[in-house]
This record gives C-alpha cells, sequence and structure tokens, in this order.
C-alpha cells in the first residue's frame, strides 16, 4: 500500500491512535494541523522538488515519481529542466524547503507559474500553502487507495 505522506508515518499513526470521525482524510489532516511547527517543517521537507535530484536519480517514492510523471516532469527539455532547477534553488534559499504542489491537479506550465508566484509569499503562507497541497496530495493517493 502507498504510504500518504512522504516519509512521514508519524501522521498515520497518530491519527489511528485517535477516534475516528469516519473521515479518513479530514481525520489525517487534523493530526497534521495539530503538530508542531517544526513536526509540520519535517512534514514539509520530507517531500522530494519537483524534477529534482530524487527524480534525476530515481529515487523518489512510487507515488512520487507517477505523480510527477502525470504532469510531465519526467519528459522535461533541457530548458525546462533549467528552469525547474532554477526555481527550485530560489524557493528552497528563500523558504527552506522545498516547493509543494498537487502536480496531479495542473501541468508544467501551471507548476512553474506557481513556483514563480508564490515566490512573492511570505513563509508562513507558504507553509499554510504547502501544508494544503499535502492535504490535496493525500485526498487524491486515498482515492486511489479507494478509501
Amino acid at each position: 500500500m502507498t504510504a500518504l505522506f512522504e516519509h512521514s508515518p508519524w501522521v498515520e499513526e497518530r491519527a489511528d491512535a485517535r477516534p475516528s470521525s469516519g473521515d479518513r482524510h479530514a481525520d489525517l489532516m487534523a493530526v497534521v494541523h495539530a503538530a508542531t511547527p517544526d513536526e509540520q517543517l519535517a512534514l514539509i521537507r520530507a517531500h522530494p522538488e519537483l524534477a529534482g535530484k530524487a527524480a534525476i536519480d530515481k529515487t523518489l517514492t512510487d507515488a512520487s515519481a507517477a505523480e510527477q510523471a502525470s504532469a510531465g516532469l519526467d519528459r522535461l527539455t533541457p530548458e525546462e529542466f533549467e528552469q525547474f532547477h532554477a526555481l527550485n534553488a530560489a524557493y528552497r534559499e528563500k523558504f527552506g524547503f522545498p516547493f509543494i504542489i498537487c502536480v496531479r491537479l495542473t501541468d508544467k506550465a501551471g507548476i512553474l507559474a506557481a513556483m514563480q508566484a508564490r515566490l512573492a509569499n511570505d513563509r508562513e503562507t507558504e507553509v499554510a500553502t504547502a501544508i494544503g497541497q499535502i492535504g490535496e496530495i493525500v485526498r487524491l493517493r486515498l482515492e486511489d487507495q479507494g478509501a
């Protein structure tokens, strides 16, 4: 079974230790929202950069590899790769964590536009946005599992 959260089993473990509301996604996201700021940052940082080193090295999780491929990130031109690399570096330098977006809900052009636009945000906004995007990723992974 695919892990719902990238390298962060603690979210599912904590949700399983609580009474269920009957809405698995809501239960999981309640754990994320109740987590400490450091735990939330660790969750965000557990995600790979888009079209980054893990994709090149083929060390992405199966779910991330499939999701990035669905947006065409496994078929970038050299120019597109350079754009992603530069934006990833600028984003990580400004915020201290990778850019997170639910790639299954957009395409290469949409991702690049979002990366450029979100560089103008403050850190608090980006933490909240990243957590919201992780929520969308998890929602789709749950749907894939039929949950």
